[in-house]
């Protein structure tokens, strides 16, 4: 069973795939959205296969959404312009949609979607593979194997990678609800590290990357216990 949901601005377009989606007993339409943000929010704590994306859209166009989303779920792309075609397949698209739609055609792109989500299954795990978050106004996706750690302070939290440090508005505990624990831990009140990038334990702190991270003497002898896992 493939779970979708379709994002456009034209309640006519959502109805359409609606309709043709009740036809395929292997697809499950679970939500319809008319802008990327609510869909984003949804996005957040679903898991979804497939997203049917139009591309023209007033609050986030359909190729920047689909840059966020490609590492979540597939897409297929559905739009009146023909020309955004190169673009969409750029992106790594299943398929693209010109409307207006038709059901033969409809159907030859979920086949081809259910066909990828057998090859593919890590579509499916996406807890462990990117984590989304608002910056500023912005969604960004954050690849969970590149992140160091993550420091809170009271409703927000800076997330630390290599090379940049994104500050969104959440709580050390809200994201670590999101995290795979057997990549993450919490090691102090204020510091979620990841277990791969800890390159040395001292008494009192981590070591990662030569950056010294905080390490609390009641979370020490769990973070042992889990390193010598490995």
């Amino acid at each position: 069973m493939i779970r979708a949901i379709a994002i456009d601005d034209e309640p006519v377009a959502l109805d359409i795939i609606s309709m043709h989606a009740q036809k395929i007993n292997f697809l499950k339409l679970d939500n319809l959205f008319s802008s990327g943000g609510e869909a984003m929010d949804f996005l957040e704590s679903a898991t979804i296969d497939l997203v049917f994306l139009d591309i023209n859209m007033p609050d986030i166009s359909g190729l920047e959404l689909a840059k966020l989303i490609k590492y979540k779920t597939q897409v297929i792309f559905t739009t009146a312009y023909v020309e955004h075609a190169l673009k969409g397949f750029d992106l790594a698209a299943t398929d693209y949609l010109l409307k207006p739609i038709n059901f033969n055609r409809f159907l030859q792109a979920c086949q081809l979607a259910n066909s990828r989500k057998q090859q593919m299954p890590v579509l499916n795990n996406t807890a462990e593979t990117a984590l989304f978050v608002k910056d500023g106004h912005n969604w960004v996706s954050i690849i969970l194997a590149n992140i160091l750690y993550i420091q809170g302070q009271d409703n927000y939290i800076s997330i630390v990678e290599q090379d940049k440090k994104t500050l969104t508005r959440m709580t050390l505990n809200e994201v670590q609800n999101r995290l795979p624990d057997d990549q993450f831990m919490r090691i102090h009140k204020s510091y979620i590290t990841s277990l791969f990038q800890i390159s040395k334990i001292e008494n009192h702190q981590v070591v990662i990357k030569d950056i010294k991270v905080p390490l609390s003497r009641a979370y020490r002898e769990e973070l042992l216990k889990k390193i010598n896992t490995f």
